[in-house]
């Protein structure tokens, strides 16, 4: 049996290394191997990404708020929706931090349950953002921007940063601060190559 192994990896090891190659001499006189397949310059798939291409997947959103779409919500229309799109793998507020979920529980203001939005978010906006590009986990972006803004804003009351009846749009979403925003600096770093 040992022999037969032996044969066949043999075999395999004579044929990945005796594939044509065409050789080229450079000028300083320099052997340079080539890749034999004579590659097209396009392979014909896919088409240039149009205008409105782009704009359906430009969704980022800023700290400044700059990004965030039309739309409003508040609290009592979000929990609807988290509690039929998110709970099953965030739970709730009356989760146990032992229980086996999904995804991380999003509400508590208690710093040793884990990072939650209520202690370790520093932009309300971020939220925002996330929530629109990336839930509910079984269908991301299948969300409205209400929705969005609803889902937002029940989060940010379930972790007690706004009111119930608070509405959440473009204008009052960026001026949140949120507990956590202290705990983060900017990178005001001068010289050398700057990154963005």
């Amino acid at each position: 049996m040992n022999k037969l192994w032996i044969v066949f990896g043999s075999l395999i090891m004579w044929s990945c290394n005796n594939k044509p190659r065409h050789v080229i001499v450079s000028a300083e006189g320099k052997v340079v191997y080539t890749d034999s397949a004579n590659w097209p310059a396009s392979f014909g798939l896919g088409r240039p990404a149009s205008s409105s291409d782009i704009a359906k997947m430009d969704l980022d959103v800023r700290p400044d708020g700059k990004g965030l779409p039309v739309g409003e919500g508040n609290a009592i229309a979000g929990k609807a929706i988290y509690l039929t799109k998110c709970v099953a793998c965030h739970g709730t507020d009356t989760t146990s931090g032992d229980a086996k979920l999904l995804g991380p529980v999003l509400i508590s203001t208690k710093p040793g349950k884990g990072k939650t939005i209520g202690n370790y978010w520093p932009y309300a906006t971020t939220l925002f953002d996330y929530v629109r590009r990336a839930m509910p986990y079984n269908e991301p972006g299948s969300l409205t921007n209400e929705e969005v803004y609803q889902v937002t804003a029940f989060l940010l009351q379930a972790n007690k940063i706004i009111g119930e009846q608070d509405v959440m749009n473009a204008k009052t979403l960026p001026k949140l601060v949120m507990p956590a925003q202290k705990r983060f600096i900017p990178d005001d770093r001068k010289g050398g190559p700057e990154v963005r």
